[in-house]
């Protein structure tokens, strides 16, 4: 059994849709702060099998003693957690604690409980802004903000980790930016509140929900002045996880990999192919540059491809029209 924590979410529901479809079954642990309980009911209509869910916090010790106690656990993935950069900038305290005290929470749980394999969800916002394109692996790491310093330190607790256990089997990966939506239409990138992210912010404006989008500069130097970011299918970054969790299985070890296509694409490409997806205008107003946006930022996949046998398969069309799909659906419902 697989024990996900955060699964509830965007990415860890899609990648528990894929674990089943792999033949795993799958224990979810999340507190749903930002994520919907009809999800379970969603990933068995999909998958035709139903994850167990327990309600909780990662940073709760004893129920996730409980929880190692009770369930066959045999290997982590580490989703929950708080991940908005400004939202990180305004509360510095809840990031390191949700993020920070959470995973050694876990790691700590993992450890009296001898369970030694974590997949963990990280960021390519590790590598801050001045990484030259395309991002390897080895570029400076150096975030700018709480969110990114964060995921930053647990990469840093998970290598002093293995280096004083070897027994433990760790994969780091690092994720650009995550689109897109289940194919079904039944889930999606569902955020409470209001979203940071560019694609849901394009898919709202899409279905009336808000009347237009504003775009944070057009200055840049990138060929029509906005911020160029990899954007990747949520699809292909779960079936990422499958791969880093089957490399941990069986070759074990430590590895770190970026996760996306190796693509860039400006935030009006971006809009214009929603526009075609989802033949509808989506209004946006150019803006003032937003602090601690990243000019350019892509990939280079090549290490995951070499070690995790994975690379990335759906392009920027089907990202926008699984997600136009996903919100149709979810606005009729």
């Amino acid at each position: 059994m697989i024990l996900v924590t955060g699964g509830m979410g965007y990415i860890g529901s899609h990648t528990c849709v894929v674990l089943a479809e792999a033949g795993y079954q799958t224990l979810i642990l999340d507190n749903l702060a930002n994520s919907h309980l009809e999800v379970l009911d969603r990933l068995e209509q999909i998958s035709g099998v139903r994850s167990q869910f327990v309600n909780g916090d990662v940073r709760d010790a004893q129920l996730l003693d409980e929880l190692f106690l009770k369930h066959n656990i045999t290997a982590v993935i580490h989703f929950a957690g708080l991940k908005a950069v400004g939202e990180s900038l305004e509360i510095p305290f809840e990031y390191y604690d949700n993020n920070v005290t959470g995973s050694l929470t876990l790691l700590g749980a993992m450890k009296r409980a001898q369970v030694k394999n974590f997949i963990f969800s990280s960021t390519a916002n590790v590598y801050g802004n001045f990484a030259e394109v395309p991002v390897a692996e080895e570029a400076a790491l150096e975030p700018n903000n709480p969110y990114g310093r964060s995921k930053l330190m647990i990469e840093q607790i998970l290598a002093d980790l293995h280096l004083a256990d070897s027994e433990w089997n760790i994969a780091c990966l690092r994720y650009f930016n995550p689109v897109g939506a289940h194919e079904s239409g039944l889930i999606g990138e569902n955020p409470q509140g209001t979203p940071s992210n560019l694609m849901p912010i394009i898919a709202s404006v899409a279905a009336g929900r808000r009347e237009k989008l504003q775009v944070f500069g057009d200055d840049y130097p990138t060929p029509d002045g906005t911020g160029m970011r990899d954007f990747i299918h949520v699809m292909d970054l779960a079936e990422g996880h499958l791969a880093a969790l089957t490399h941990c299985l069986t070759q074990g070890g430590t590895v770190t990999v970026n996760l996306g296509t190796g693509q860039g694409y400006t935030v009006m490409q971006m809009i214009n192919a929603f526009r075609e997806a989802s033949e509808k205008s989506i209004p946006c107003d150019i803006v003032a540059r937003r602090t601690g946006d990243i000019v350019k930022s892509w990939a280079n996949p090549a290490k995951a491809k070499v070690v995790l046998g994975w690379q990335a398969k759906r392009g920027l069309m089907q990202m926008c029209v699984d997600t136009w799909r996903w919100t149709h659906h979810n606005q009729q419902r």
